[in-house]
C-alpha cells in the first residue's frame, strides 16, 4: 500500500509539472509573437530596404564579440544573476496613477516612464511609446528593473495613440498589449509589428503599420517614421523580420523627435533637414559598447545626432531601467551631461521616471548623482 500511495503522488506530481509546463509553453507562445503573413512579406518585396525575406538596416549593424569591453558576463547568465553595474541604492520616481492626469494638454508636456518608455501629450492628443512596465524578455526572472515603473499599466490615463519603434523586448511588452486590447486606443508600429498585435487580440482596423519614410496625418498632428540602424526581432527565426523606425511628431506649434534605437549615422542629418528643428528630442543614450558598434550610440555620437537633428533640447532615454550593456548603469548619463556641459550648446533635460516634465517651465536635476556608486568604481 505505502508503495501504490509514493506511485500515485509521483504520477501527481508529473501530470502537475506536465500541465505548469503546458501552460507555460502557451504563455510563452503567445508572448513571442507572429511573424508577417506571406501576403505582408510580398507587399514588402516591393521596398528597397526589403531583401531576401528581411527588413535591411541602412548600414550593417556590425558585431566583434572580441571588443566587447566592460564589467560583467557578456553571456545570457548575466540577465539572470546579480550584476556589478546595477545601482546599489533605490533609484528615486514620482509615482503616478490615473489621476494623477487630467484633460489632454494643448501644448508640450511629458512624462518619461523609465527606459524608453513614454507619455507624450502634444497639441490635444496623449501618445504612449515603447511601454514596458515589467522585465524586458520573455520570461519572468530575466532581464530584471533596477526599480518598479512610476505607473502601473492598468493605471495608464486615456490615450489617443500607442507607438512602437520596434519589437524588441524592451520596447514592445505583452502583457501591456493585452491590458491596452479593450481600450479605445490606436496603434502606430513599423511594418510588420501588427502581426504581434493582431496575435494578441488588437483588431486589425486599430493598426496602422508604416515604412521609412511614411506620415500619418491625424488631423493637425502628423506622424512620420524614418529609418535608424539597428535590427528587430522576437526570437532567432524572426530576426528582421519587421521593422525599426524613428517618429517625428508635427504639430501647429511643435515639433518631437522619438530616436528609438539606433547606431549613429547620416540619417540624423536627412531627418533634422527634412522634419526639424525639434523643440524636444527623446534620444536613447545606452547600451553601447566597441564589441556592438552600431547598434547603440557612443556618448559623443549621442550629441552629434542632437546637433544633426537641429533639437532645442533633449530627454536621454533607453536607460535607468536595464541592465543591457556592460557598462555601470550610470555611466552614459554622467558622460552625456559632461559633454553637454562642454558643448555649451546643448539643453539637456533630465526628469525623474514620473515626472511632469514641460519643456521651457521645468527645470531638471542630476538626481542620479544622489543614488549611490556601484560597487568598485
Amino acid at each position: 500500500m505505502p508503495k501504490k500511495k509514493t506511485l500515485y503522488r509521483v504520477l501527481w506530481s508529473l501530470m502537475i509539472v506536465a500541465v505548469l509546463a503546458t501552460a507555460g509553453g502557451c504563455h510563452l507562445f503567445q508572448v513571442l509573437g507572429e511573424k508577417p503573413s506571406a501576403e505582408e512579406e510580398a507587399r514588402y518585396e516591393k521596398l528597397s530596404y526589403y531583401r531576401d525575406g528581411k527588413f535591411q538596416s541602412p548600414e550593417p549593424v556590425l558585431s566583434y564579440p572580441e571588443r566587447a569591453t566592460g564589467r560583467g558576463t557578456s553571456s545570457w547568465i548575466r540577465f539572470v544573476l546579480s550584476n556589478p553595474n546595477v545601482p546599489d541604492a533605490p533609484l528615486p520616481t514620482v509615482a503616478l496613477n490615473s489621476s494623477s492626469f487630467g484633460a489632454t494638454s494643448a501644448e508640450l508636456i511629458a512624462y518619461w516612464l523609465g527606459h524608453s518608455s513614454l507619455i507624450i501629450e502634444l497639441e490635444g492628443k496623449r501618445l504612449l511609446v515603447d511601454p514596458v512596465f515589467g522585465n524586458a524578455a520573455p520570461i519572468p526572472g530575466v532581464v530584471r528593473r533596477f526599480v518598479d515603473a512610476p505607473l502601473e499599466r492598468d493605471e495608464l490615463p486615456p490615450l489617443d495613440y500607442v507607438l512602437i519603434t520596434h519589437d524588441h523586448y524592451d520596447h514592445l511588452e505583452y502583457a501591456t498589449m493585452r491590458e491596452l486590447r479593450g481600450r479605445e486606443v490606436n496603434f502606430v508600429v513599423p511594418l510588420g509589428v501588427g502581426a504581434h498585435l493582431r496575435k494578441w487580440g488588437i483588431a486589425a482596423e486599430r493598426i496602422h503599420e508604416m515604412g521609412w519614410g511614411e506620415v500619418y496625418r491625424i488631423g493637425d498632428l502628423s506622424i512620420a517614421t524614418e529609418r535608424t540602424i539597428h535590427y528587430s526581432g522576437r526570437t532567432f527565426g524572426t530576426r528582421d523580420k519587421s521593422l525599426w523606425v524613428s517618429y517625428s511628431l508635427k504639430g501647429q506649434k511643435y515639433r518631437v523627435f522619438i530616436s528609438g534605437d539606433s547606431g549613429y549615422g547620416e540619417h540624423f542629418k536627412d531627418i533634422g533637414a527634412k522634419h526639424g528643428p525639434f523643440d524636444l528630442a527623446f534620444i536613447e543614450i545606452d547600451g553601447w559598447n566597441p564589441g556592438w558598434p552600431k547598434t547603440h550610440m557612443f556618448p559623443e555620437e549621442v550629441i552629434r545626432a542632437y546637433h544633426d537633428i537641429g533639437a532645442r533640447a533633449f530627454v536621454p532615454v533607453h536607460w535607468g531601467v536595464f541592465d543591457l550593456a556592460r557598462h555601470p548603469w550610470d555611466e552614459s548619463i554622467r558622460m552625456i551631461a559632461d559633454l553637454a556641459t562642454r558643448a555649451g550648446d546643448v539643453k539637456l533635460l533630465t526628469p525623474l521616471m514620473g515626472e511632469k516634465l514641460v519643456p521651457g517651465q521645468s527645470v531638471t536635476k542630476a538626481w542620479w548623482e544622489t543614488v549611490g556608486a556601484v560597487d568598485g568604481k
